[in-house]
């Protein structure tokens, strides 16, 4: 069982990806593009997807049939760590409700299985890939993780049309081609160094795979993400709003360039006060754009607020991610705020920057970060935590597990109890074990760092958070006052999640199911209104 507690340790640590640890040793370039399946000249599967570093996502469709829109969520190797898939009417237009929908966690030797009949525990294989027909780019999966292995694989396959567990194989037939063969089937297929499948044949039948390149999957659009994960990234301004945007690059540590987005007010004067974004666990970008909550982009909906209200805004993408150069996988927290600090030196050099109003803005372990970087810069003017953690990530980590791990069906009380003990000895393994962001998040102690801050702060925090618990937000602020800090400002949002979007439950499961992929106007509005207040923004045209 302890593959098992592997994946619940690190469930849900801070923002998406919810696997945080995992993502971020598999961060890689990302891909898109198209595999189809030809009848003779007849096209009979099109997968359109978009691959990023711990993201796959497609929109399949069948001739005759309805379109199926997946998402995967990836760890190390290849694997599946949850899968969301929808399926939909033929003919059915892009508003339209899904016919059916299924969530699969896979938790070890466990695939948790949600659909409209309610929870359902299937038991399978350690290392299982959960898969649906049709979906070829989730079968690039099988071939990645044995062209890693060195050629052959034996590879558990979870077929989620009925719950059994089969076993997938994978041998080479010669330097770029390889035998796939599940239940009798064979199939030969040609593929690159990587694993991808580039083309090839189902044995015994006419049928043939093809790929296409990224042209083909331009103005990919699930259904809850109108701009498409694989759209452009467009970080302007839109049209008539009172602030510039202007792409800009940060000289960071150990020589790495950090590329971000600095948005300038229009409706106030220069020098303006400005706010450094810092994102959450795992490679994230600018906007912190999140594909499994419906293409959210929080941190560009703060941007624009911000902006409306007389303050400008820097927000970057994470080292190694995006534009930004460096390595992400070996950095930890303490690193990515020496980066926070180099946007704050880079700001101090602008003339349109007021050095003295400057404030850090953190989400998840950006709300961490921002605490950090105040207590070691006295000119820093105030900070906002979103979510931030009081506690050390290994006393966070045993809460979620044992949040998990109750919520598991079909386990006694003394299986849940000795799962709980394998967690408790296998976090405390990681936190002994070499230095990686996973050790220095389990060791790191938020609270004393809180003691050492005494500028301006306001901590919001979500009721119904199931990644940083609510009650974090109290620890923050008597941490805070017990350093002597009085400025101190905590709001609770009620039936709010991790993301700060409305969801009663708050589960991160249930991120595919939000009814909004926005921040609510009022926890907008809390944060431009108290930014504006401590940094003296105002604006003179409206």
């Amino acid at each position: 069982m302890r593959s098992n507690i592997k994946t619940l340790i690190v469930a849900g640590l801070f923002a998406f990806p919810l696997f945080a640890q995992e993502a971020h040793e598999a961060h890689e370039e990302s891909d898109r593009g198209a595999l189809m399946l030809r009848l003779g000249n007849d096209t009979v599967v099109t997968d359109r997807f978009f691959r990023s570093h711990d993201t796959l996502q497609g929109i399949v469709v069948v001739k005759a049939q309805g379109r199926f829109e997946y998402v995967a969520v990836l760890g190390p190797n290849d694997a599946v760590l949850s899968l969301s898939v929808k399926a939909y009417a033929l003919g059915g237009a892009p508003g339209d409700a899904p016919l059916q929908r299924i969530y699969i966690s896979m938790q070890g030797d466990s695939a948790f299985a949600e659909t409209a009949a309610g929870m359902q525990r299937l038991g399978t294989r350690a290392g299982a890939i959960p898969m649906f027909n049709n979906a070829l780019a989730l079968t690039e999966l099988f071939t990645r993780r044995a062209r890693a292995a060195g050629g052959s694989a034996e590879i558990p396959y979870l077929v989620m049309n009925g719950g059994s567990t089969l076993t997938l194989s994978v041998r080479p037939l010669g330097a770029d081609s390889v035998a796939v063969t599940i239940a009798g089937q064979e199939q030969r297929l040609k593929i690159d160094a990587r694993g991808r499948i580039i083309g090839g044949k189902i044995s015994n039948m006419a049928a043939e795979f093809s790929r296409a390149g990224p042209a083909a999957a331009d103005g990919l659009a699930f259904t809850k993400s109108p701009t498409g994960p694989s759209a452009k990234a467009d970080y302007s301004a839109p049209a008539g709003a009172p602030y510039t945007a202007e792409d800009v690059t940060v000289n960071g540590p150990g020589g790495i360039i950090l590329a971000g987005t600095l948005t300038r007010p229009t409706n106030s004067r220069a020098p303006f006060p400005v706010v450094v974004t810092i994102t959450g666990s795992g490679p994230q970008d600018r906007d912190e754009y999140l594909p499994i909550a419906g293409g959210m982009r929080m941190f560009r909906q703060l941007a624009d607020t911000l902006g409306r209200r007389g303050v400008a805004v820097l927000r970057m993408d994470d080292r190694g991610t995006g534009a930004s150069s460096g390595k992400f996988s070996s950095a930890t927290s303490a690193d990515f705020a020496d980066d926070i600090r180099a946007a704050v030196a880079y700001l101090r050099t602008r003339k349109d920057i007021d050095p003295e109003r400057i404030a850090l803005l953190g989400h998840s372990e950006g709300g961490m970060i921002a605490p950090m970087v105040a207590a070691t810069d006295s000119k820093i003017k105030a900070i906002v935590l979103m979510a931030g953690p009081a506690d050390k990530g290994f006393d966070i980590s045993l809460a979620q597990n044992r949040v998990a791990i109750d919520h598991a069906p079909g386990l006694t009380q003394a299986k849940r109890d000795s799962l709980y003990r394998v967690a408790v000895d296998t976090v405390g393994k990681i936190a002994r074990g070499p230095n990686s962001w996973m050790s220095y998040w389990l060791n790191y102690d938020p609270a004393a760092t809180a003691r050492k801050v005494h500028v301006p702060v306001l901590i919001l925090q979500g009721e119904t958070d199931s990644q940083v618990s609510p009650d974090q937000a109290a620890k923050l602020e008597a941490a805070f006052r017990a350093g002597g800090n009085r400025n101190v400002t905590r709001r609770m949002l009620p039936a709010r999640n991790h993301l700060f979007v409305e969801d009663a439950d708050g589960s991160f499961t249930n991120y595919d199911k939000l009814k909004s992929n926005k921040i609510p106007g009022d926890v907008l509005g809390a944060v431009a209104d108290w930014v504006a207040r401590v940094l003296g923004a105002k604006t003179v045209v409206q």
